[in-house]
């Protein structure tokens, strides 16, 4: 199946209430799915000032660093305490616990994906050299930086450029993906554990 191309700057940023960021969402499923009811939600943020992240309860997080020095990212309780400091560098956690992100030196940007706990998961992997990923049930694969060709059984390879999005939204095929030198990509591959959960 033909991915879907997004351009990201031609998503319209939307600011968040308390004006410390924006977001650009690249993909949410159902469609029509809202902050209360998504199987799985993928967006990038551009965090501006120190600012609280909103609890997800019952939804398992993933942040991406794709620029910027970072943040610090800690739960009222203590018991989340992470530096995300290392770009392209995958962090998991529970959406459960409010958090509050402290920026380590000025803005930054990156890449979160959402899944429904017990319904989805989401395998996140940055890529630089050639990669053969495997079907899934649905994927993005976003060039940060340089730029990558992609194939797929049966269709001709396309080029995906720096600030470009590949999405699958249901029946990703299995890909062979063969970057730029230099070039800095993300792949994301939604799985279901439930038979329902399925597009």
């Amino acid at each position: 199946m033909a991915p879907e191309i997004i351009t990201l700057e031609r998503i319209e940023p939307r600011p968040w209430k308390n004006g410390a960021g924006r977001t650009r969402e690249l993909a949410v499923h159902p469609r029509d799915a809202g902050m209360d009811d998504f199987e799985w939600r993928m967006s990038l943020a551009e965090v501006a000032a120190d600012a609280p992240f909103s609890a997800f309860p019952d939804v398992d997080r993933c942040i991406v660093l794709l620029r910027g020095a970072g943040m610090h990212l800690r739960s009222e309780d203590g018991r989340l305490d992470q530096r995300l400091g290392e770009p392209l560098e995958p962090f998991h956690f529970s959406g459960d616990a409010a958090l509050h992100a402290t920026l380590i030196d000025g803005p930054s940007s990156d890449f979160n994906v959402m899944t429904r706990r017990g319904r989805w998961r989401a395998d996140v992997t940055p890529l630089s050299d050639t990669h053969d990923a495997s079907a899934c049930a649905a994927a993005l694969l976003l060039c940060r930086s340089g730029e990558a060709t992609i194939s797929m059984p049966g269709d001709a390879p396309r080029n995906l450029q720096s600030g470009q999005a590949a999405l699958w939204r249901h029946d990703a095929p299995a890909l062979h993906i063969a970057p730029s030198f230099a070039a800095t990509l993300l792949l994301v591959q939604l799985r279901p554990l439930c038979q329902d959960a399925m597009p």
